[in-house]
């Protein structure tokens, strides 16, 4: 089988090649194509989150989904890689490096996964003195400390359930009630991602002061080479014009293909990029045809004789499919509610507009409607006085005891 190409590996793939590259950079030295193949992933990755909208501003990490909460990681995983990556332009690759681990700290941030101190910190852009700098470093290792163990707790125990499962299995089969002791795995799998996030976040505080202090060392030698080599040469200014030139080049044929991409706005669309049955490639539409159901050969819509498209009839689900997909639902609904408003819009513009509006009607004495008011009126009082004289079922002589 060949090889997969980046593009066309499901998020899921994606996220455990990056992870895997990035335990091996760091147990043990790898080399730079490694580190590069891990960086790649991870941008795909860190873009394929994006395009998918996974996370939002206003969620917190209870609103996050233990599926999900693993890829808040994809940036702090990118930040260390490019750290050891070699290049040429050191500073560079350090403020890329920074703005990454920013980023995740930001992440963390709005997600309330940041202690309380570190926040203070961070407010103050840096501790005051000496001490609390001190003293900050201190909680930060002990923290570190607490959760690396939580780690390996967790992953001794899942050592043991693997095997007690095992031996279990091969003895007795599970009886009733004990199923729900298997399905504890999703609680222990959200608390071993927040403990790798606490990690992390510690590791992340840790590297980017060091990357903030290589930074301006390098800085420094930099802008002293500058103020020593005051002359220079005419080749390297040549030199300098070309490279320039051909990176421009290079630009205008990228960027054909760094276009940002449309997003994914279909919910069946995205779930089937996440589970890996669809790619991000891939073109795809807002319209779901219904499910056909019955025999291979009727699914198929080769339909050629009368008895099959009577089959194909018969094959049906007893309730009425969709026709629509929810987004061209709201979409049609919301052309209706526009086009409504706009309707109204116009009808009291031509009301505001029309000459009775304006005008109004002219006050004037009207002697007809005052002459059938007062008979009207006349009517009435001569209809209360007949009552009056005339009681109710006074002329029925049957219904009096001597009548």
């Amino acid at each position: 089988m060949g090889e997969w190409r980046m593009e066309d590996l499901p998020l899921p793939a994606l996220f455990e090649q990056g992870l895997k590259i990035h335990n091996m950079a760091s147990e043990s030295s790898v080399d730079l194509d490694t580190l590069k193949k891990g960086c790649e992933a991870l941008q795909q990755c860190e873009e394929m989150i994006s395009k998918l909208g996974l996370f939002s501003a206003n969620e917190t990490k209870d609103d996050i989904s233990t599926t999900n909460l693993k890829y808040s990681l994809v940036p702090f995983y990118l930040g260390e890689l490019m750290e050891k990556v070699a290049h040429k332009d050191r500073i560079q690759l350090l403020k890329i490096s920074q703005a990454k681990l920013k980023e995740f700290i930001s992440f963390c941030e709005a997600m309330e996964l940041i202690p309380d101190e570190e926040l203070q910190t961070s407010a103050q852009e840096g501790p005051a003195s000496l001490t609390d700098h001190r003293a900050l470093k201190i909680a930060r290792f002990k923290r570190q400390r607490a959760a690396e163990l939580k780690l390996q707790e967790i992953k001794e125990r899942r050592e043991r359930r693997g095997r007690s499962s095992k031996a279990a299995a091969l003895s007795t089969p599970i009886e009733a009630g004990e199923e729900d002791l298997l399905d504890d795995d999703g609680e222990e799998e959200r608390e071993a991602w927040l403990t790798a996030i606490s990690l992390a976040l510690c590791k992340a505080f840790d590297l980017l002061e060091m990357l903030k202090k290589e930074e301006e060392m390098l800085s420094a030698v930099k802008e002293k080479q500058l103020q020593g080599d005051k002359e220079i040469d005419c080749d390297i200014l040549d030199e300098r014009t070309k490279r320039a030139e051909a990176w421009h080049r290079d630009a205008a044929v990228r960027a054909q293909f760094t276009r940002p991409a449309q997003p994914i706005t279909c919910a069946t669309f995205a779930q089937d990029v996440i589970e890996g049955r669809a790619m991000v490639s891939q073109a795809h539409e807002h319209k779901h045809q219904p499910l056909l159901f019955g025999p291979a050969s009727l699914v198929g819509g080769r339909l050629t004789s009368e008895r099959e498209r009577m089959a194909a009839q018969v094959f049906q689900p007893g309730h009425r499919l969709p026709t629509m997909s929810i987004e061209e639902a709201g979409l049609r609904e919301m052309e209706m509610m526009n086009k409504w408003q706009e309707m109204n819009a116009r009808l009291m513009e031509e009301a505001n507009n029309s000459s009775w509006h304006q005008e109004g009607r002219k006050p004037g004495p009207n002697n007809e409607e005052d002459e059938d008011d007062d008979a009207a009126v006349d009517k009435a009082r001569a209809w209360d006085d007949w009552k009056d004289d005339h009681p109710r079922g006074a002329g029925n002589k049957k219904l009096t005891p001597c009548g």
